[in-house]
């Protein structure tokens, strides 16, 4: 059965896969700080050549890399909570209007000005286990909203 305000709120109730945020007086900019780190990604893509500068050509280039963490089971779950996240920061920086959300489960998502919300650590896991949708199409779709 398709209820649209019980499904949102089932997504704001939910326990949070992966990361979660605890903030007691949120700060914007310390959160999209300790958010943007994504530690192990920086280093697998600077392994591969790729710097992560935080620009759409970025995420691009991210979309190019062969996917060698695929097959370790205890890397993947980690890469796809730094690629949501380096989705996340790329969005913040260059969409206008873009700001990060805390869930009162603790789920980090990117609002979008109209109000759209993107759960960008879903779509990092995602990504990093088959490789859609591509990182750069998603910032695309965010900025046409």
């Amino acid at each position: 059965m398709d209820i649209p305000f019980l499904d949102k709120w089932r997504k704001r109730n939910v326990v949070a896969h992966g990361v979660a945020v605890r903030v007691g007086d949120p700060d914007a900019a310390g959160v999209a700080e300790l958010l943007a780190e994504c530690d192990l990604l920086r280093a697998q893509a600077q392994d591969a050549g790729v710097e992560l500068d935080d620009s759409p050509g970025s995420l691009t280039a991210l979309d190019q890399l062969v996917p060698q963490w695929r097959d370790d089971p205890e890397v993947l779950p980690w890469l796809g909570n730094d690629a949501g996240l380096y989705l996340g920061t790329v969005i913040v920086r260059t969409v206008p209007g873009a700001v990060w959300q805390v869930w009162p489960n603790g789920l980090p998502v990117v609002k979008l000005e109209s109000g759209r919300e993107i759960d960008v650590v879903a779509i990092g896991h995602e990504w990093a286990e088959s490789g859609t949708p591509e990182l750069s199409q998603t910032l695309a779709e965010a900025s046409e909203n």
